[in-house]
């Protein structure tokens, strides 16, 4: 997959300002022809560059405040079964293959502790779950943001004062 340049970065952190924007206001905004700007929103919708509208939607507005992280030990013989069990769970929100304990880390959205317990219920009898950990999230400190990464890549200064070489 081609990586973002500077130029698609600046594009995408300039509809995080303005999501609604049209390709002919953010061709002005950013100085850049509206050929351009619809070329590579174009392209970086078919690459798959860019999340859906439904990943900026708070859990929370759902009614969904409770958010937990799951560790799963699985099975490896059949994991692809248990993978796509896991899918079928609507408040499963993303899960990762890990290393160390485990095998997944899974986050997921529940209504309050007795939903939670219920669905960390049903996660223990898919076939292939063989353990789990539960961790409850206290507070977002630090929202899922791609921002600061983006203004690097475009090569503006990041909000947090770190220049484009710093770590």
């Amino acid at each position: 997959m081609p990586n973002l340049d500077a130029t698609d970065a600046r594009i995408i952190l300039a509809l995080d300002a303005e999501p609604e924007a049209t390709t002919l206001s953010l061709s002005r905004a950013l100085g850049i022809a509206r050929n351009t700007v619809h070329a590579r929103l174009r392209k970086l919708a078919e690459r798959r560059q860019l999340g859906s509208p439904s990943q900026r939607v708070s859990p929370t507005s759902l009614g969904y405040p409770l958010t937990a992280f799951l560790r799963l030990s699985i099975t490896q013989s059949n994991s692809d079964e248990t993978v796509r069990a896991l899918t079928e769970i609507p408040e499963i929100l993303e899960a990762l293959a890990i290393t160390g304990e485990g095998d997944l880390q899974v986050r997921i959205a529940a209504r309050d502790p007795a939903h939670l317990y219920r669905l960390t219920t049903g996660i223990l009898e898919i076939e292939g779950v063989t353990r789990s950990s539960t961790t409850l999230a206290m507070a977002e400190i630090i929202p899922n943001r791609m921002g600061p990464l983006l203004e690097r890549h475009a090569g503006e200064p990041a909000a947090t004062g770190a220049t484009p070489d710093s770590p």
